[in-house]
């Protein structure tokens, strides 16, 4: 490239800059991201300007910044990898275990009568006090502690499974 075609461009891209880094931003939605598009961009136009400045230049420019932004979307769909910021230091426990055991409570609950699974509900998932559950059934501590012991022994037999899945957690602690 010869020293005028150099001033051209370098004019070109000293006048036209802030317009299209507009541009960019609108298409890349981020800075950073903008700044890559309109740099690969001018790279572009720069190795095409001989035949380029006597046309449009800037229509030039803007198709690929266009281009150029479609195939980073296109790429990106494709792209089964997701960037995080901080690794994780220590790996996770496999989840699928702890989310069998969530179906299975759940189906076990749902086979109770409604108010033995309120009963289980306000003692072991909400954590509250016989005397809680009580005042909030409107019933004596007694009948929380009876429908509590009597909807214990009917998931036992509903669910079975559930009983040695506790086997199993108790002895390995």
């Amino acid at each position: 490239m010869d020293s005028e075609a150099k001033r051209q461009f370098g004019e070109f891209v000293a006048a036209r800059t802030p317009a299209l880094m507009r541009l960019a931003y609108l298409l890349a939605g981020d800075q950073h991201r903008a700044e890559d598009l309109l740099q690969t961009a001018l790279t572009k136009t720069l190795v095409r300007w001989r035949t380029l400045r006597h046309e449009d230049p800037e229509a030039y420019v803007r198709k690929v910044l266009y281009h150029e932004q479609v195939s980073w979307w296109r790429w990106a769909a494709r792209r089964r990898e997701t960037t995080v910021q901080q690794l994780p230091e220590t790996p996770t426990a496999d989840p699928s275990q702890q989310t069998d055991l969530r179906l299975q409570v759940r189906q076990a609950l749902m086979r109770l009568t409604g108010k033995q699974r309120t009963v289980l509900v306000l003692r072991y998932f909400e954590d509250l006090s016989e005397t809680q559950v009580a005042e909030i059934l409107g019933c004596s501590v007694g009948t929380v502690r009876s429908q509590t012991h009597k909807a214990v022994a009917r998931l036992r037999v509903l669910a079975p499974e559930l009983a040695r899945r506790t086997e199993i957690l108790e002895a390995r602690s």
